[in-house]
């Protein structure tokens, strides 16, 4: 007998003008009474021809925004153009084999806005629920922030540090998700870092991590205490494939099997 399966949808969507977006994407909503005259015009018809919908046609939307809008997967060449020492590859190049396994959650909510979440914060984190990553986990970082979602305070956030994404990779992740906007610390706190010690190394660190250890994370994560445990799951996170873009849209999901 099958097993039955619960998933739990870990993604944001695409809004129009969203404020939880430096870069806000617009979004023209094209209804049915404006799809009728589309069809009228396409296919040479009278409102009257459209005798199944009474004169009513499609609705279709125009998306204008950055890759990087919603819960998205950042591909190598996001990061740098090369990895390891190769051309990095972008989002229609990232195996899928990447984009599904088991998932484990490190739980980090006691991190304050603009700390580093640490290699002792992740350690910490799996000798609490006793485990020990493999190559192939999908690593889900739950700082809670997805909660303050059209706030400003969502820019308020802790972020990965260099040493923590490299500490990981070298366990053989290939993907680490986030549930806040970015993976590194808010861009106000690198930028005064950066003000006060003049030391470019506080400024994207722990994407620059992706030049010496190739890999993939995903931005603005939703519900990961939505997930009833730490590990035992799978995570699906396929991103749409854009033509040599630097990250694609995905409905990254977790998915639960049930006794």
């Amino acid at each position: 007998m099958a097993k039955k399966v619960k998933i739990i949808d870990l993604s944001v969507p695409i809004e129009h003008e969203s404020p939880s977006e430096p870069w806000p994407p617009k979004i023209n909503y094209v209804d049915h009474r404006a799809g009728a005259v589309d069809m009228r015009l396409r296919f040479g018809v009278k409102p009257e021809d459209l005798v199944y919908s009474n004169g009513l046609g499609w609705a279709y939307e125009e998306v204008s925004g950055i890759t990087h809008t919603g819960t998205h997967l950042d591909a190598p060449w996001h990061f740098h153009p090369t990895a390891e020492g190769k051309l990095a590859k972008t989002i229609d190049e990232v195996p899928l084999e990447w984009c599904y396994g088991d998932g484990v959650i490190i739980d980090v909510r006691h991190k304050k806005p603009g700390e580093f979440i640490t290699v002792e914060d992740v350690k910490e984190a799996l000798n609490k629920i006793n485990y020990t990553i493999k190559p192939g986990d999908i690593v889900l970082i739950m700082t809670g922030c997805d909660k303050k979602m059209g706030t400003p305070e969502y820019f308020d956030q802790p972020g990965m540090s260099r040493e923590a994404t490299l500490w990981l990779l070298e366990q053989g992740v290939k993907i680490i998700g986030i549930d806040a906007y970015g993976f590194d610390r808010p861009f106000k706190t690198m930028a005064e870092d950066y003000k006060k010690t003049g030391d470019g190394k506080v400024v994207w660190p722990a994407h620059f991590a992706g030049i010496e250890k190739e890999y993939c994370h995903i931005e603005k994560l939703a519900n990961l205490d939505k997930i009833p445990k730490p590990y035992g799951f799978k995570v699906a996170c396929f991103p749409v494939k854009i033509a040599k873009a630097s990250a694609g849209w995905c409905r990254a999901v977790a998915i639960i099997e049930e006794e």
